[in-house]
C-alpha cells in the first residue's frame, strides 16, 4: 500500500476515535458496508476521494485535515505556485494535486489529475455535488454511466457525479483539471 494511503487511513481512524464516532454509523452515513469501512481505516482499500470528503463532513473537519494532518490557514485567498500543490498518489498510475488545500471553508476542490495510460477500466466512483474535467495534456476517456467520452487537450465535460464515473488515460500520460463541488458545507 502507498504510504500516503496508510497515513490518511490512520488519521481517519484516530480522529474517529478522538471524536468518539461509531464506525457503524459513519459507514452508513457515507454509504458503505462496515466491512468496506474497516478496509478504509486499515488501509487495505484506498478511500475514494468522494468518500474521504463525506467522512470529513461527518467529522466536521476540512478534508485537508485527513489528507495532511493539518488545518487550512488561508481566508481571503491561497496561492499555489506550479509544482507546489498537495500531491496525493491514490493508487499506481493515478495521482492528484490539490490546488486549494490551504483555503479555509472552500466550496470547490480544484485538482490536477495525472494518469498513466491503461486499457484497464477503474472501479467507478460516485459522490455528491457537481464535477468539471478539462484535459490539459494527452487523451482521457471519461466513463459516465454507460457512456464513454474521449477528451483531448482543451476538451471538457461538466457532469453530475452521482452517476458512476471514472477516467483513464489513453496512449500517453495525461493530465486533466478537475473541479469538484461536493456541497461540503458544514
Amino acid at each position: 500500500m502507498i504510504p500516503q494511503v496508510e497515513q490518511i487511513a490512520a488519521r481517519v481512524r484516530e480522529l474517529r476515535d478522538i471524536l468518539d464516532i461509531d464506525a457503524d454509523m459513519l459507514a452508513e452515513k457515507i454509504g458503505v458496508t462496515r466491512e468496506t469501512y474497516d478496509e478504509y481505516e486499515n488501509a487495505k482499500t484506498d478511500i475514494p476521494v468522494g468518500k474521504l470528503y463525506l467522512i470529513a463532513t461527518e467529522m466536521g473537519v476540512d478534508p485537508t485535515v485527513l489528507l495532511l494532518g493539518d488545518e487550512p490557514r488561508m481566508v481571503d485567498y491561497t496561492l499555489v505556485r506550479q509544482g507546489n500543490g498537495l500531491e496525493v498518489e491514490r493508487y499506481a498510475g493515478y495521482k492528484f494535486t490539490s490546488l486549494a488545500y490551504n483555503y479555509i471553508d472552500r466550496e470547490m476542490e480544484p485538482m490536477i489529475v495525472t494518469l498513466d495510460p491503461t486499457d484497464e477500466h477503474h472501479e467507478p466512483v460516485t459522490h455528491t455535488g457537481q464535477e468539471f474535467n478539462m484535459v490539459l495534456e494527452g487523451t482521457v476517456a471519461v466513463c459516465l454511466g454507460d457512456h464513454e467520452y474521449i477528451l483531448r487537450a482543451g476538451d471538457s465535460i461538466y457532469f453530475n457525479p452521482s452517476i458512476p464515473h471514472s477516467q483513464r488515460a489513453i496512449g500517453t500520460v495525461s493530465k486533466f483539471l478537475t473541479v469538484i463541488n461536493e456541497n461540503m458545507k458544514r
